[in-house]
């Protein structure tokens, strides 16, 4: 980086962190962890608004044997939105290896732990975001049980977030509508709240039907996401997800975001922030061998602000959104 352009990265951050501005970032998943250390840099009310319909691997086994909502998602915002990587950090993150404990992590166990001596679990996720003295907050979008089903193209009817790209991949026919097992599912009042007042809401990136559509699903955010006056913004995924979204260009996500909307409400958010980077050749083959692919980004629709740039990054030879550059770009947007 240069003076001139380090001049410039200094003068954004400076002028948002004067506004300080309210965002309010949904999804679930490791897509919103990451871009939320990025978002954290430029504003200290930052809220993460996180899916808990999670039913697999350690989350839900604690959902199952103890009946509390899934921590993993939630573990890994509240991570992400620490100021300092540090040994309690490590310790969250922490998995056991072998007997009956084997892949559990401690930072769930710990968020089992403080349910158990709070209010509810929104009082035991405050409670652990403060032992951590992250910057921002994290909310369950609903402190009700939250049963993901979908209907198949073949006609199925599915149940549980596990059990969707399983049962995708397992009878090859596609997801055509995502709802809850209770339709009448109320979220958490802050998540309202929080939406209501934000000056950016950002949905994305993860997992279309399993961490995006749910918060959506949920009864009145959609509605407060339409009614809000600030600037939304859609992160597109960076590659196709086996059994969610193989072969889906970044129109075919957002067609699937809008077949769940009211069509009569307009766009759920005015810009999408879609990657044109590539891949180096040896990391694409690898998950090409895994049937999953860069998202194109198909045919721009209309009405959309359409934001685009290299967001690619590799972390432990994992694709990732380039936090950073993501937050740059938002924000610049946010200025206009």
């Amino acid at each position: 980086m240069d003076m001139k352009e380090y001049i410039r990265e200094f003068t954004l951050k400076d002028i948002v962190k004067v506004r300080n501005p309210r965002v309010v970032a949904i999804g679930g998943g490791t897509g919103l962890s990451v871009i939320l250390r990025g978002l954290k840099k430029y504003t200290d009310k930052l809220t993460a608004i996180v899916t808990v319909g999670d039913d697999g691997g350690g989350s839900g086994m604690l959902r199952e044997n103890l009946g509390i909502l899934p921590p993993g998602d939630i573990r890994s915002c509240i991570l992400a939105l620490a100021d300092d990587e540090n040994v309690m950090q490590e310790l969250f993150n922490y998995r056991f290896e072998g007997g009956s404990m084997e892949g559990q992590s401690f930072g769930n166990l710990f968020l089992a732990a403080m349910n158990g001596i709070s209010n509810d679990f929104y009082d035991a996720v405050r409670r652990t975001s403060d032992v951590l003295q992250i910057k921002g907050e994290v909310l369950p979008v609903t402190l009700s049980e939250m049963v993901l089903m979908a209907s198949l193209e073949n006609g199925e009817i599915i149940e549980g977030e596990s059990a969707i790209p399983a049962a995708v991949l397992e009878q090859n026919s596609g997801v055509v509508q995502l709802f809850l097992k209770n339709q009448e599912t109320r979220p958490l009042p802050e998540t309202i709240e929080a939406i209501r007042n934000a000056d950016l809401i950002i949905i994305g990136p993860g997992s279309l039907y399993t961490s995006i559509i749910p918060n959506l699903l949920i009864k009145d955010v959609a509605r407060t996401i339409f009614d809000s006056r600030a600037k939304r913004f859609y992160i597109g995924n960076i590659m196709t997800q086996p059994g969610e979204t193989s072969g889906y260009t970044q129109e075919d996500h957002i067609r699937a975001i809008e077949a769940h909307m009211d069509q009569n409400e307009g766009h759920l958010f005015d810009y999408v922030v879609a990657n044109k980077g590539t891949l180096p050749r040896s990391i694409e083959e690898k998950y090409n061998k895994y049937d999953a692919n860069v998202v194109q980004i198909g045919n721009p629709i209309n009405g959309y602000e359409y934001i685009l740039d290299d967001y690619v990054t590799m972390e432990n030879g994992y694709v990732r959104h380039d936090a950073d550059l993501l937050a740059k770009r938002i924000f610049e947007t946010y200025l206009r």
